[in-house]
């Protein structure tokens, strides 16, 4: 069966990966999902002091290896997403969004392979809604993870627990996480 493609944004890629590893490359469900990122994550990572510090783990040599399965694009793919990548650009500009050049860049990816992209973040939610790119939250793909029997409910409190130690909690994740899980947050 072919792969079901979910792309991670960045952040959704910081808060997940320490907790659920190996997090990309690994068929879960019956409709064979897979996690990826783009490389530019490796990029936005090594130019961001901040992001360095509070993910030093992310230059592990373990989790360096499980980012380096790629999405495979076609010329046309290429093209499409390169055209995608300026149409966004100019959204993003013309509405005073802030978006940085990787998070365009995942959802042109989104746009033009058809896949769903995870983020939490506002501004890209609203680009998404805007041009009809499909998207969930991190706490979505979480639930998809349980029912999918990838992950239990004990892993997402664990992670949970860790998004409130580091003080990173997703916006609206309260009210997500009620939607979701049906009980209170830990």
């Amino acid at each position: 069966m072919a792969q079901s493609k979910i792309l991670l944004d960045s952040n959704t890629y910081f808060r997940l990966a320490k907790s659920i590893h190996p997090l990309l490359d690994v068929v879960f469900g019956k409709e064979s999902y897979c996690l990826y990122v783009l490389k530019e994550l490796d990029d936005e990572f090594d130019r961001n002091k901040r992001l360095q510090t509070q993910f030093a783990w992310v230059e592990e040599e373990e989790y360096a290896s499980n980012r380096s399965k790629r999405l495979t694009l076609s010329k046309k793919d290429r093209k499409q997403i390169a055209l995608s990548t300026e149409f966004l650009q100019q959204h993003k500009i013309e509405n005073e969004l802030g978006i940085s050049k990787v998070d365009i860049l995942c959802l042109a990816y989104g746009h033009v392979l058809c896949i769903p992209v995870v983020t939490d973040d506002d501004d890209m939610l609203q680009v998404a809604k805007d041009f009809s790119i499909q998207t969930m939250k991190t706490l979505e793909l979480l639930h998809l993870m349980l029912n999918c029997r990838h992950i239990d409910m004990h892993k997402i409190q664990q992670i949970v627990a860790y998004w409130k130690y580091i003080g990173d909690k997703p916006g609206g994740f309260r009210k997500d996480y009620i939607r979701l899980f049906r009980e209170d947050p830990p």
